[in-house]
């Protein structure tokens, strides 16, 4: 979901009750008030298609057929109640966990905390509060799912790290020669090897012919690497477990190397969905435009900013949504500069891989990072901050519809008389 540009007066008074919904897994807690703070509907729901229907006759017979008048507010900004609440009709607005915890202690500073309570407080803040929050607005279902494809994608590279971790320490324990002969255990030809020679011993039996076949199906034929292999390969059965340790840790790798075939697939039907989606979106041109986002990156950043160009009212709110703006304290003579947390944390990746690969095509970024470092700043601070650069060009490029231009960057560097600009063209 996005988060609309704040509401305006008149639609603030549009709204006559104020829903407070405290959503579970398998139930919701519900309680309206009216604009003088009174409670007039309180009920509890089961998350079901009946639960739903109860509540959608509720608000009929409370509010009219016109549920808009209804402002909603939950704790959170997506998933199927969110959902359900935008199908019915209701203004949402969503509630930070962390702002409906001070909320919560607003009405009961003893720290008690029920559904039922959660329900009211958050309807209390909306009735109060409500009118300078942001809406929650419908997004295009393409870009949703292109986010909830991306970030399904991550999740799934990260289970194939972690299987090839398992794949890896299995190796080491009865099959450490194979472990040398392929340096990259990502590629599905290091898998395929232990699924074709699963045991030193069946790897012997089969000889070198087999070998050299097998290498050259594989296309890991290579003159500095194809030698090395061999003589691993026939070295394999001088140093490895014993009888007991290679039959059960065998099973155990030919296991893992078949799921990570089996993964490895399913993350080449996602690559070419979410391409498909990307190059279907009228933004794609802008941010493939980005230099070093390549295949992948391109489609998360989209994703995370969405098309919604109200969203951000400005650079900063896109850096603070990101996460590469710091968080500043300040009280009397005291001031702070501290990490920020609260943000998208996968726009925030997503920008900090990014960050790193423009500094290998931009020369202005692999600048200003150099200087950051020499400033005594570490690595993830540096990146953070060219992020932070990056993103105040993104936000204008996106609010103008105007893909990266090199030349039109160095232009506006020139005309603003950019310290960048000095150092860039020293180099």
């Amino acid at each position: 979901m996005e988060e609309d540009k704040q509401s305006k007066v008149g639609d603030w008074e549009a709204r006559k009750y104020f829903m407070g919904f405290d959503w579970a897994k398998d139930h919701h807690e519900v309680l309206v008030l009216n604009r003088e703070g009174q409670t007039v509907l309180d009920l509890q729901i089961k998350h079901t298609a009946e639960g739903w229907n109860v509540l959608h006759d509720k608000l009929v017979n409370l509010a009219g057929s016109d549920l808009s008048t209804i402002a909603a507010t939950i704790e959170t900004n997506c998933g199927p109640a969110v959902e359900r609440l935008l199908v019915l009709g209701c203004t949402v607005y969503p509630l930070n966990p962390k702002a409906a915890q001070r909320y919560r202690d607003r009405k009961v500073p003893c720290g008690a905390k029920t559904d039922h309570l959660d329900a009211l407080s958050f309807a209390d803040a909306l009735r109060t509060d409500g009118h300078a929050w942001r809406q929650l607005k419908p997004e295009d279902p393409k870009v949703q799912e292109l986010r909830l494809m991306c970030r399904d994608e991550i999740q799934l590279i990260g289970q194939r790290t972690a299987l090839i971790n398992q794949l890896q320490h299995a190796l080491q324990e009865y099959y450490p020669a194979v472990l040398e002969a392929f340096e990259d255990w990502t590629i599905p030809a290091a898998w395929e090897f232990v699924i074709r020679f699963p045991t030193p011993e069946v790897l012997k039996q089969a000889g070198k012919r087999s070998w050299e076949k097998f290498l050259h199906v594989q296309h890991l034929y290579r003159s500095d690497t194809y030698p090395k292999r061999l003589e691993k390969f026939a070295r394999a059965s001088e140093f490895c477990g014993n009888s007991a340790v290679t039959n059960a840790k065998s099973m155990l790798a030919v296991s893992v190397a078949k799921q990570l075939r089996v993964l490895q697939q399913q993350l080449k039907l996602y690559r070419d969905r979410i391409e498909k989606l990307f190059q279907e979106h009228p933004d794609h041109g802008l941010f493939g435009s980005l230099p070093g986002v390549g295949e992948k990156l391109g489609p998360r950043l989209l994703s995370e900013c969405g098309d919604n160009r109200d969203r951000f009212e400005d650079s900063e709110s896109l850096q603070c949504y990101a996460g590469t703006a710091p968080v500043s304290f300040q009280s009397g003579q005291i001031h702070r500069v501290k990490f920020r947390r609260a943000c998208n944390k996968h726009l925030r990746t997503a920008v900090h891989l990014w960050a790193d690969l423009s500094r290998k095509k931009c020369t202005w970024a692999q600048v200003y990072y150099r200087q950051k470092r020499e400033q005594g700043k570490s690595h993830a601070c540096a990146l953070r901050c060219l992020g932070q650069r990056w993103l105040k060009i993104l936000w204008k490029m996106w609010q103008t519809g105007t893909p990266y231009d090199e030349r039109v960057h160095t232009a506006n560097q020139v005309r603003h008389g950019s310290w960048l600009l000095t150092l860039t063209t020293a180099e």
